[in-house]
């Protein structure tokens, strides 16, 4: 109808395609002129006289509609601005070639089925929406879905706090601080992590020192890292409540305020905190006046939090290239978004490719990464591995362990290798051989080290379409709550020992010389199980070297793939996964004497006592959930039982190869 009257010269009038059709179907256009507009002039002039005797201001009115129609037409320019830009970071990446996939038969057609589905699900858009039966039919999981996808919007968010964080990056530095301590578990300090192994010293920057372990060497090699030196310490927990971070807090804030000879505003001036809202860490903060609080969106979980504060404020003060994180986050985001196409949606792609492998057997998700940027594996690892281990599924990631011949591995692998600037040739060589094998690989091509935040990205779409294809709610975590129970259980008892030993039960522990009996629990490993070696101590290159070639020799032994985490660390992180996904672990504990304790302040036990009520309570979980898993106590000397075990390891694997010999020689 307001087609109709509002025809004449010299006029534009925009209409949906609707009222287009209408017109012309049964529209008219005045007296043969085309000049509706401008027929019954002086009545129309009455009209409005009429409503100015009545006290209305159509100037005021047609200002007011003016307005709200630009504002209008605006946010309907920008939507199709971001549409567009969205498309184009889509076509930008896929044109790139950045992610390649060689998916042999049937895996290549479940993954195109998988995207197809997705397709028809509108999956994109839902995520954008937070649509939680995207991921599960089940009431008890919507609350949980649609408060952890802040992480969807974070790179937007974290765009517009840039300045600040380099405003207080510039302070701490000008401050004198030379080193930065983060105090974190899982999440929280996973990315910090890969971002201070990634990143060179940089002059006026800070030096990043992460500790995620409560073993008491843990602890004191990180005091003696920073003495004499002037550090800042980062208290980082999303929930506030962490065990392991207010042991590490309580024990530099004692330290810190007697070195400050009791003044707290000057010892809180070299702690900073990273928490969500309202959270007994932030009324912490502000009780014991620290230098400065961030307050983290409550709707992004921990291990999707990398491109948040709990990220980035780190970042910024070792020079970790905050700006290019973000950018690069972004235009994944971007290539991510809505209005994309799931088949040109690289996670959404990466993601059901993971899903459709495993659900075909092959759930062992193999991580390669060029040297340089080793440490990213451990941060996929948590993501994944807490992500989907639930309900009996779950992808298993396959974190550092080397790189071998296509005939060493069974198959239940898919292989994704990430690749920065020009890679290794031993890698690429590898790899190709793997491809040309017929394992399912996945290639990633990183052109440099700034654009890590876009893998980032990519990796928590991926996880989360994974999640969507496996039927698992990737944004909780159940079982990882029972081992803090079991921990808290056995403190509250007094049962996590006096730090020269852990307790257990006899039938769950043997010695390091019992080799007939570690021999045996590894035999019940059957083909498409994994071995996974749960470390209760502290972490050193020499101690990774000895268990690596355990993993290695494992592997050789039975083509079953190998796992290493170190406890605590690994219950933020594969915790949930073996205690909730498959039952296709093989679990070996290994624990050691603790031989200097370190009290912490405040609390009736100490270091040790937690670290061993820890490993214990993990032990316990395990039993309980039916998992095969043996405790194996190392005594006084890690590395001596270490070299004992990785013998008698490398001594079973050849056995194993040379029985086929013998076969085949009879």
């Amino acid at each position: 109808m307001y087609v109709d009257a509002l025809i004449g010269a010299d006029t534009v009038n925009t209409v949906p395609p609707a009222t287009l059709d209408a017109f012309m179907d049964h529209g008219h256009v005045g007296d043969g002129a085309g000049a509706t507009l401008a027929e019954g002039l002086e009545a129309a002039r009455h009209t409005v006289a009429e409503f100015a005797a009545l006290g209305f201001d159509l100037s005021r009115v047609c200002h007011g509609l003016l307005s709200d129609g630009v504002s209008a037409f605006s946010m309907s320019m920008n939507t199709l601005m971001g549409a567009i830009g969205e498309r184009r970071a889509a076509l930008l990446e896929t044109a790139s070639g950045r992610q390649r996939a060689a998916l042999p038969e049937p895996i290549a057609t479940a993954a195109a089925a998988e995207v197809t589905r997705l397709a028809a699900a509108h999956a994109s858009k839902r995520l954008w929406d937070a649509d939680p039966k995207l991921f599960s039919d089940e009431p008890a999981h919507e609350k949980s879905i649609k408060n952890r996808l802040g992480w969807l919007r974070s790179p937007a968010l974290m765009q517009t706090k840039l300045a600040e964080l380099g405003a207080f990056a510039a302070d701490a530095a000008a401050a004198g601080y030379t080193e930065a301590v983060l105090l974190g578990m899982g999440g929280s300090s996973l990315c910090p992590e890969v971002l201070g192994l990634t990143t060179p010293p940089i002059p006026g920057k800070l030096a990043l020192h992460v500790l995620d372990n409560t073993d008491p060497a843990a602890v004191l090699a990180v005091d003696r890292a920073i003495t004499g030196k002037k550090a800042l310490f980062i208290v980082s927990s999303k929930s506030g409540g962490t065990i392991e971070i207010q042991s590490f807090e309580r024990y530099f804030w004692q330290k810190t305020l007697d070195a400050c000879g009791g003044d707290v505003a000057a010892a809180g001036a070299s702690f900073v905190a990273i928490t969500d809202p309202a959270t007994r860490l932030g009324q912490l903060a502000e009780e014991k006046r620290y230098r400065k609080v961030f307050i983290n969106p409550a709707d992004i979980g921990g291990r999707y939090s990398a491109i948040s504060f709990f990220g980035l404020v780190p970042a910024a003060l070792i020079g970790a290239y905050p700006t290019a994180l973000v950018g690069s986050s972004s235009e994944m985001a971007a290539a991510s978004g809505p209005v994309v196409p799931e088949s040109e949606s690289p996670g959404l792609v990466l993601g059901a490719a993971l899903s459709a492998a495993a659900k075909a057997g092959r759930d062992k998700l193999t991580l390669v990464t060029t040297p340089a940027v080793a440490s990213l594996g451990s941060w996929v690892e948590q993501l994944v591995a807490e992500s989907t281990g639930k309900e009996g599924r779950g992808i298993v990631p396959i974190d550092a362990e080397p790189l071998g011949p296509p005939e060493v591995y069974a198959d239940d692998r898919i292989f994704v290798y990430v690749r920065l600037g020009d890679g290794d040739p031993a890698q690429d060589a590898g790899v190709a051989a793997l491809e040309r094998a017929g394992h399912p690989v996945v290639r990633i091509a990183m052109p440099e080290i700034a654009a890590l935040g876009r893998e980032f990205f990519r990796w928590e779409v991926a996880t989360a379409m994974a999640g969507a294809g496996l039927g698992v709610n990737p944004f909780d975590e159940p079982n990882v709550t029972e081992a803090k129970l079991a921990t808290s259980a056995l403190l509250a008892a007094g049962q996590g020992g006096d730090g020269s030993g852990p307790t257990s039960a006899a039938d769950d522990t043997c010695e390091v010389g019992d080799l007939d009996r570690i021999r045996a629990h590894l035999d019940t490993a059957r083909g498409g199980d994994y071995i996974a070696l749960c470390a209760y101590f502290m972490r050193t290159p020499a101690r990774d070297g000895a268990l690596t070639r355990m993993r290695v020799a494992c592997r050789a032994a039975s083509r079953n793939a190998t796992t290493l985490g170190y406890g605590p660390r690994f219950l933020h992180s594969t915790g949930q996964l073996h205690k909730g996904g498959p039952n296709t672990g093989v679990f070996l504990q290994l624990t050691a004497d603790v031989p200097a304790d370190v009290a912490i302040p405040g609390e009736v036990y100490s270091f040790a006592t937690l670290r061993n009520a820890q490993a214990l309570g993990d032990l316990q979980v395990l039993r309980r959930r039916g998992r095969r898993v043996l405790r194996v106590h190392l005594g006084p000397d890690v590395e001596g039982g270490l070299a004992t075990l990785a013998a008698a390891f490398e001594a079973r694997a050849g056995a194993a190869a040379a029985a086929p010999a013998a076969r085949k020689s009879a």
